[in-house]
């Protein structure tokens, strides 16, 4: 009888835990999982922020532009903008028309995903070269659509005016 006892009550208390062990299981798997998600989202925009780079430096617009959406928003260093990813593709052209040996190199600093997986915060610093300014910093808006990650708008502050 005692031992029945005893194996019944091992039983009670092993029911009794095993509940909130498995829960906290279930969650530490589940937010593993959303961090090597997001893990692997930050890489994706890390790499899509180096293709961008290497399209400036090659001053090939189509390649700049690839991540854009249509309504694609640039504020430049100045604090001029621009709506419009035909828009700014035919600025950017221009550009490359008149200084052949412009460009400008982004570094990320940071990239947060949201937690519903749907936007991207990047921020970081940007250099100018042959350009109206040296560089300051930036932000981006990345918009994840049917399971790609765009970019919805750029903002550019100057710090380091050449001249204005």
């Amino acid at each position: 009888m005692e031992a029945h006892h005893h194996t019944h009550f091992a039983n009670k208390i092993f029911k009794e835990y095993m509940k909130p062990v498995l829960i906290f299981l279930f969650m530490l798997v589940f937010h593993s999982a959303i961090a090597q998600k997001q893990h692997s989202d930050v890489a994706i925009i890390k790499s899509f922020r180096s293709a961008s780079n290497e399209a400036i430096a090659k001053h090939d617009v189509d390649g700049i532009a690839k991540y854009w959406l249509d309504d694609f928003v640039q504020v430049i260093g100045r604090g001029i903008y621009q709506t419009g990813r035909d828009s700014i593709m035919a600025s950017w052209r221009e550009l490359f028309r008149t200084n052949p040996q412009v460009g400008y190199i982004r570094e990320p600093k940071e990239i947060v995903i949201s937690n519903n997986d749907t936007l991207a915060w990047e921020q970081g610093k940007w250099t100018g070269i042959h350009a109206y300014s040296k560089g300051g910093n930036y932000a981006a808006m990345w918009i994840k659509r049917n399971g790609n990650w765009r970019l919805k708008a750029e903002l550019f502050v100057s710090l380091e005016a050449t001249k204005q």
